[in-house]
């Protein structure tokens, strides 16, 4: 069988190691500029792809693979509904999910003269990326201290759920849940910025895999946070997020190819 990555880091421990896997079993690997665009797709088809890159050419390559009828894992249309917050709580809200809402700005600067702010709250850019901006704000003296660097930055504004700082970082390949938690960016410094998950509760895994089926994802992660009787509150989703360090995810990644190449 032939596997496409669809990635600038094919060096990345996860592809690494699902690499050596799919090719130690005889099958072929072949990795894909994410930047050669659309008319690249023509001779780049492989039985199945996977589409570990955002960028906008990246999803014209995956979107004309899957016109000439080629899986692709995730989609671009489900990559996509991960990179607009706006979009994203509004899905997820929808199908009745535990999500942050937010309000949506055109830009950080209009945030400023807003009515109604819900201090202390969060900050982040409307499209997720790479350093975009994500900052907890308890007054409006730290709103203006961003407006330097991220003024026309469009933004979504969430009221700040209290919690104990710590990020469940929950990630899903074909359906197996691996978890770990991290120290939050918005909680201050303690003690260290990671520690192993003794394990998610059920209903919680439960809830990650439900994300998987509202937004139409294979592999993606979820950022949990626990606000104690309130219960889990999902404060984002990312497709095709960058796992390392759980062991079983290559041999579940390497499956998951193989089992829908086949198809």
């Amino acid at each position: 069988m032939r596997v496409g990555l669809i990635t600038r880091d094919p060096g990345h421990p996860l592809l690494a190691a699902t690499t050596a896997l799919l090719t130690g079993a005889g099958h072929v690997v072949d990795v894909l500029d994410p930047e050669a665009g659309p008319g690249a797709a023509a001779g780049a088809r492989a039985d199945v792809h996977l589409l570990k890159a955002r960028t906008p050419a990246a999803l014209a390559l995956a979107g004309e693979l899957e016109r000439w009828g080629a899986p692709v894992l995730n989609s671009a249309a489900a990559t996509r509904r991960c990179q607009d917050r706006t979009g994203m709580a509004e899905l997820a809200l929808r199908a009745g999910l535990p999500f942050a809402a937010g309000r949506t700005f055109r830009a950080l600067a209009e945030v400023e003269g807003a009515a109604g702010l819900p201090w202390p709250m969060v900050v982040k850019s409307r499209a997720s990326r790479k350093e975009d901006l994500v900052a907890r704000l308890d007054s409006p003296a730290e709103l203006a201290g961003l407006t330097g660097r991220w003024g026309r930055e469009p933004v979504v504004v969430q009221e700040f759920a209290p919690n104990n700082g710590w990020d469940h970082k929950v990630w899903v390949i074909a359906g197996r849940v691996f978890s770990a938690l991290r120290r939050s960016e918005l909680a201050a410094p303690e003690g260290g910025s990671a520690r192993a998950s003794a394990g998610l509760p059920e209903a919680w895994s439960a809830l990650a895999l439900r994300v998987g089926e509202v937004f139409d994802l294979d592999v993606y992660g979820v950022d949990l946070i626990d606000t104690g009787d309130a219960g889990p509150l999902i404060v984002d989703v990312n497709a095709f997020p960058g796992v390392r360090g759980q062991a079983g995810a290559p041999e579940a990644l390497a499956g998951l190819a193989l089992a829908r190449g086949r198809r």
